[in-house]
C-alpha cells in the first residue's frame, strides 16, 4: 500500500528493481524461434542482479558527475571528475540493503541519499562529502522518518527537513546544516487545523513556510496560509474529496508570489496552472484532456517551466519554452525509446539523460548544449543488451462498463517471432497487478515482463480503474470497489487475452505485490476457477486489520483511505471490509498459492500474511510462505531479491507449464525462510538446506 504521490512502482521490490529499469540498445537479431526450446534462457542474476551502474548525475557547479555502482555486491555511490568518468572511485561503503538513490546538494561537493534499515522505511538522510570522504546522518535516530521538503540555492549550506522524534504522527519542520547536522527549528506541526489532519507545508526559497495542506475527515483538502502572528488561514475553496487525489499546490517560483498547482477542479484531467497570490489571478499553463500532468522541467535556477509532459500509452512532452525546443528535438534522435532530463549544472549548460526503451538497456548520456552534441557515459547493464528481450505493447481493452484500459501486453519470442504484438499461438499468461493501487503500468524495459515472456508466458499488465494519471473520474470509479469493479477490470482483461488467442482458459495466473498482492489474493477466494495460480507479495488479506494498523505518519492520509477503500470505525463499514476481504473467503482456495512477505514491511505488516497462511494451514489448503527478516515493502537486497524470483518461478513452471532456470547459486547469501511448505514445491527444501 502506498501513500499518493510515491513513485509508481511502488512496492519496495518495485523499487530495489528500478536501478535496473532498462532502456535503448536494441537486443541481438536471432533467427525466428520455431519453439520455447529454441530461445536463450536469460539469467536472473542479469535481470535481477545488481546493475552495472545507474542513476548519473551532475553536481549542481559541473565540477563532478555521480552515480551508483556495486561495491563488494552492494550498491553504493562513485564519483568522478566530470572531465574524466574513468577516475570515479566510491564514497560510500554501504554492506547491506544498497543505496537506491542519490543526488547532491546545493553546497560544493556535497550529496546526500536516503536509507532505511531492513526495509523498516525510517529513512535516515546521509550527507558525504566528496572531497573529504565523511559521511555524516543528518538524523541519527533510527525511530524517525526523515523527509526532505525543500532545497534552496539561496541557503545552499541547509536542507529543509521533516521530523517525526516529538510526535510519531506529524513532522516538525527543520534547517538542517548539511557539514555539522545543526538544525534549527523553523515550525512546530500544530498537527490539526481548520478540523483537518496536517498533511504537509510547502515553503518558498527562503525556507519560509508559506502553505499548510490539510485533510478533513470526509477526505476534503484545505490550504492554509499563516499570517504575522502565526495564524493560519484558509485559501480559497476546500478542494472537495473527488479533486483529493488529482489537485494539490507544486511549490513557488523564486519570487514567492507565484504559486505552481496541479488543478483538476471543474475538470476531469489534472492540469498546471499558476495563480498570483498578489491578484490572485489563475492562469492555465499546460493541459491534456487524456491525462494528467505527468512530470515538469523547469529552469535550475528561475524555476521557469520550459517543458511537461504527459502520459497515456506512452510519456510524451510538450515544450512551453522555445529556448530549449531545439535540445529536445537533438534528445528525440538519440533512440526510438523515450528521453528523461536527470541533472542540469546551474548554467544550464550541460544536462544528464537517460534514454530508455522497452527491450534494451537503459543509456546515459552527458549533453552539452552549446554544441548539440550528447557523449554516451554507460549503459546500465552491459549483459541485458546480449540477452533475446522482447518489445512492449500498449493495448486499450475496453471494461465491461465502458473505461478504458491502458494496459501493456509483453508475449514470448516464440509467440510473437515478428514482433508486431498479435500471438501467433495461445500460450499461458501472467496477470501482472500493478501496487498502490494509486499507481499506474507504463511502457519500458520492465525486469519481470522480460524474465517471464523468455520463461514461456505472456504478460499483461493492466492500469484499472484507480490507477492514476487517467483524471480523477478513472480513479474515483475506483472508490469501494477494492474486489469489486477494479477486479472486474481484471477479469475483463484476462477475457480480452482469450478472445485475442493471447491465451487460453485455465491457462492464467494472476501475480502482484502490495496491492497486486491483495489482487491476487482476491483472484483466488472471490474468483477460483479463473486462475490457476498465484503469487502474492506483501498483499494484505484484510482490509479491516489493513486499515487498523496503518503506520502512525499516514494519519492524515487515513481519511482518504476511509473514503476510497471504506471506514472499519463504524459496524457498518468494517462489515463491508470484512466483506471485501480474502481472510474472510479462504475456503474458496482451490488453486496453488505463493506468498512472500518482508518481517519489517510497516504497511503491509506480516501479520497479513501470517493470517492467511494459518488459516489455510488450519483447513489443509496447500500453501507455500516465503518470509524474509530482514527486509521491507518487497524484496531489496539482491540475493533475497534472487532467491525469491527463484522460487517463484519454480512455482510457475510446475502450475502454470513454463520453463525455468535451476536455482544454482541463488540462496547464497540470502536470508530467506519458509515457515511454510504444503504446497510442496519441488526443489525448495533441497535448496534451503544447501544455501
Amino acid at each position: 500500500m502506498s501513500i499518493r504521490n510515491h513513485a509508481s512502482k511502488l512496492t519496495a521490490l518495485a523499487l530495489a528493481t528500478a536501478t535496473v529499469i532498462g532502456i535503448a540498445g536494441a537486443s541481438p537479431t536471432l533467427a525466428a524461434p520455431a519453439s520455447l526450446a529454441d530461445v536463450p534462457l536469460i539469467p536472473r542474476d542479469v535481470l535481477f542482479g545488481n546493475p552495472d551502474r545507474a542513476q548519473l548525475r551532475l553536481s549542481p557547479d559541473g565540477k563532478y558527475v555521480s552515480y551508483l555502482a556495486p561495491v563488494d555486491g552492494v550498491m553504493n555511490v562513485w564519483v568522478a571528475p566530470a572531465s574524466d568518468l574513468s577516475k570515479a572511485k566510491p564514497i560510500t561503503s554501504d554492506k547491506g540493503r544498497g543505496i537506491m538513490s542519490h543526488g547532491w546538494t546545493y553546497t560544493p561537493d556535497i550529496l546526500t541519499y536516503q536509507q532505511d534499515q531492513a526495509g523498516d522505511e525510517n529513512f535516515q538522510v546521509y550527507a558525504v562529502n566528496v572531497a573529504t570522504g565523511e559521511v555524516k546522518n543528518l538524523i541519527n535516530n533510527p525511530a524517525v522518518v526523515a523527509r526532505i521538503s525543500g532545497a534552496s540555492p539561496k541557503h545552499p549550506n541547509e536542507l529543509l527537513i521533516g521530523f517525526n522524534d516529538r510526535v510519531p504522527h506529524f513532522h516538525d519542520l527543520y534547517r538542517v546544516n548539511l557539514t555539522t547536522g545543526e538544525r534549527t527549528l523553523v515550525l512546530e506541526n500544530p498537527g490539526i487545523l481548520e478540523g483537518g489532519f496536517v498533511a504537509g507545508f510547502l515553503a518558498d526559497d527562503d525556507y519560509n513556510v508559506r502553505l499548510a495542506l490539510t485533510v478533513r475527515q470526509d477526505s476534503s483538502q484545505v490550504m492554509l496560509a499563516p499570517d504575522a502572528d502565526g495564524k493560519w488561514t484558509p485559501m480559497g475553496e476546500p478542494v472537495a474529496g473527488p479533486d483529493a487525489m488529482t489537485t494539490s499546490p507544486a511549490g513557488f517560483d523564486p519570487t514567492g508570489r507565484i504559486l505552481y498547482m496541479i488543478d483538476s477542479r471543474g475538470r476531469d484531467t489534472a492540469a498546471l496552472y499558476t495563480l498570483n497570490l498578489d491578484s490572485g489571478e489563475r492562469t492555465l499553463v499546460a493541459e491534456n484532456d487524456r491525462a494528467d500532468i505527468g512530470g515538469v522541467v523547469a529552469h535550475p535556477v528561475t524555476r521557469k517551466i520550459e517543458a511537461v509532459s504527459f502520459e497515456v500509452e506512452r510519456n510524451q512532452y510538450k515544450v512551453l519554452d522555445p529556448s530549449i525546443q531545439a535540445d529536445f528535438n537533438y534528445l528525440a534522435t538519440l533512440g526510438d525509446g523515450e528521453f528523461q532530463i536527470t541533472s542540469r549544472t546551474l548554467d544550464d549548460s550541460k544536462w544528464t539523460v537517460a534514454v530508455e526503451d522497452d527491450e534494451g538497456p537503459l543509456r546515459f548520456y552527458i549533453y552539452d548544449r552549446a554544441t548539440k552534441s550528447a557523449t554516451l557515459a554507460f549503459v546500465n547493464n552491459e549483459e541485458l543488451a546480449a540477452q533475446p528481450l522482447v518489445k512492449m505493447h500498449p493495448v486499450t481493452i475496453p471494461a465491461r462498463d465502458g473505461l478504458q484500459l491502458v494496459s501493456y501486453l509483453t508475449l514470448p519470442k516464440h509467440a510473437d517471432p515478428d514482433g508486431d504484438g498479435k500471438a501467433n499461438s495461445a500460450v499461458p499468461l501472467v496477470l501482472n497487478v500493478h501496487g498502490g493501487p494509486w499507481a499506474r503500468d507504463s511502457w519500458g524495459y520492465n525486469p519481470e515482463h522480460q524474465w517471464l515472456a523468455n520463461r514461456g508466458y505472456a504478460v499483461l499488465s493492466v492500469n484499472y480503474r484507480g490507477s492514476t494519471g487517467f483524471g480523477k473520474n478513472f480513479i474515483n470509479a475506483a472508490n469501494k470497489e477494492w474486489a469489486g469493479k477494479m477486479h472486474d477490470d481484471l477479469l475483463d482483461a484476462v477475457q480480452w487475452a482469450i478472445n485475442n488467442n493471447v491465451t487460453s482458459k485455465d491457462q492464467v495466473a494472476i501475480y502482484g505485490g502490495s496491492y497486486g498482492g491483495y489482487a491476487t489474493l482476491v483472484g483466488l477466494t472471490f474468483t477460483p476457477d479463473v486462475f490457476a495460480a498465484g503469487v502474492s507479495i506483501v498483499g494484505p488479506s484484510s482490509l479491516v486489520t489493513l486499515m487498523e494498523n496503518a503506520p502512525p505518519y499516514w494519519q492524515a492520509f487515513m481519511p482518504m483511505m476511509k473514503e476510497r477503500v471504506g471506514d472499519p470505525s463504524n459496524s457498518e463499514g468494517r462489515a463491508f471490509l470484512e466483506s471485501r476481504s480474502p481472510l474472510t473467503k479462504v475456503d474458496a482456495i482451490t488453486k496453488p498459492l505463493l506468498i512472500g512477505q518482508g518481517a519489517n514491511d510497516p504497511r503491509v505488516k506480516q501479520a497479513e500474511s501470517d493470517q492467511i497462511v494459518a488459516a489455510m494451514n488450519q483447513k489443509n489448503i496447500p500453501v507455500t510462505y516465503v518470509l524474509y527478516p530482514d527486509e521491507g515493502h518487497g524484496f531489496a537486497r539482491p540475493p533475497n531479491r534472487l532467491s525469491f524470483y527463484a522460487v517463484a518461478e519454480s512455482f510457475l513452471a510446475k502450475h502454470l507449464g513454463g520453463r525455468f532456470e535451476p536455482v544454482g547459486d541463488d540462496f547464497k547469501d540470502s536470508t530467506i525462510t519458509v515457515p511454510t511448505d504444503s504446497a510442496n514445491l519441488p526443489g525448495l527444501q533441497e535448496a534451503l538446506k544447501s544455501k
